[in-house]
């Protein structure tokens, strides 16, 4: 991976972390425990604060950046599917953002919520727990079944067996 440092503060990445040797991070990144970030991922921290909590993932390709004093956040167990841009914005522990979808400025993905592919959520847009987010520009649509959530969690803990299995057999 290229770490770069920028005002005097570098990335920090949590050893139980995988992260891709062809993925950008650069100044005030934070990767927690567990974390995956997959190849080519751009995780842009010169400006405010980017945080992966324990257990999330952000997939091939994705961009995440922010604005001063403002941090970008990736809760517990949170899912970041490949090509998403995240721009400060919070995406609540357990929710997915789907393939390509784009979550804008003081935007919040609640808990166990998804947004689907190609999505485009508005800057300050809400999306409460549990609920399916679509469309562009993003509507919520409709409250997640059990299944839903269900399958969410397992694609989640497909990432977390890969992070273990890239430290221990990626070459």
């Amino acid at each position: 991976m290229s770490c770069y440092s920028i005002d005097g503060i570098t990335p920090v990445i949590d050893p139980s972390a995988y992260v891709h040797p062809s993925a950008v991070l650069i100044g005030d990144v934070i990767v927690g425990p567990g974390c995956y970030v997959g190849p080519c991922a751009s995780l842009r921290a010169d400006f405010g604060r980017i945080v992966l909590h324990a257990g999330a993932n952000v997939q091939d390709t994705c961009v995440v950046h922010g604005f001063p004093f403002a941090d970008t956040v990736v809760e517990e167990d949170g899912h970041i599917g490949h090509g998403a841009v995240l721009h400060a914005c919070v995406v609540r522990r357990g929710a997915l953002v789907g393939i390509n979808a784009v979550v804008m400025d003081e935007a919040e993905i609640g808990e166990q919520a998804i947004v689907a592919a190609c999505a485009f959520v508005r800057a300050g847009m809400k999306v409460p727990a549990r609920w399916l987010a679509s469309g562009m520009p993003a509507r919520n649509q409709r409250e997640l079944s059990e299944q839903e959530i269900a399958g969410k969690r397992e694609g989640t803990l497909i990432y977390q067996d890969l992070t273990r299995r890239c430290l221990a057999s990626m070459a």
